[in-house]
């Protein structure tokens, strides 16, 4: 088993590309870094498989993301409230709106409260694939989860959740 400072070592090393760090220019190792890392590693690998998964539908990750949060809210969405639900940019957001336009997925509507911020919503052929694509992933988490003790999954959701909750807090800056 690989302990916490040898996993930091060859992050470093990985990152450094292989030049030579001292193991006391290495701040103290703690969990909370290897979560970090993990989730980093994680993401790219679910948009890889989620990509896999929902390309025949004609979406990708980002777009199943974006009729994802219209379909989750059950009504129009603006721009900034689709990203901030996704916890995506604006420009993130606009996008992957504009292009799940172009192929029919999504339609702007005019927004009576801002003129310059049209309310999305999903089209027939954007909640069909929206459908297909929550069918699929139920049978991938279903798959994911075998053999996974439920108190498991849910104390690593609790804790993901408390983490993203503390990420409001200041980051530190440099020279503090």
């Amino acid at each position: 088993m690989t302990t916490s400072l040898q996993l930091r070592k060859l992050v470093v090393k990985h990152r450094f590309k292989g030049n030579a760090v001292s193991d006391r220019s290495l701040p103290d190792y703690d969990p909370v870094t290897e979560i970090m890392l993990e989730i980093f590693r994680l993401n790219g690998r679910l948009l890889v498989k989620g990509d896999e998964m929902v390309v025949p539908l004609g979406l990708s990750s980002a777009r199943w993301q974006v009729i994802g949060a219209i379909a989750l809210a059950a009504k129009p969405m603006t721009i900034p409230q689709v990203a901030e639900l996704m916890g995506i940019t604006r420009q993130g957001a606009l996008k992957q709106l504009n292009r799940l336009e172009e192929e029919g997925f999504v339609a702007p509507a005019p927004n009576p409260r801002h003129e310059r911020s049209p309310l999305y919503s999903l089209t027939a052929k954007g909640q069909k694939a929206y459908v297909e694509a929550e069918r699929l992933q139920a049978t991938w988490a279903s798959t994911l989860s075998e053999g996974l003790p439920a108190k498991d999954l849910i104390l690593t959701l609790q804790t993901l959740r408390s983490l993203y909750v503390r990420l409001e807090l200041p980051v530190p800056k440099k020279g503090s």
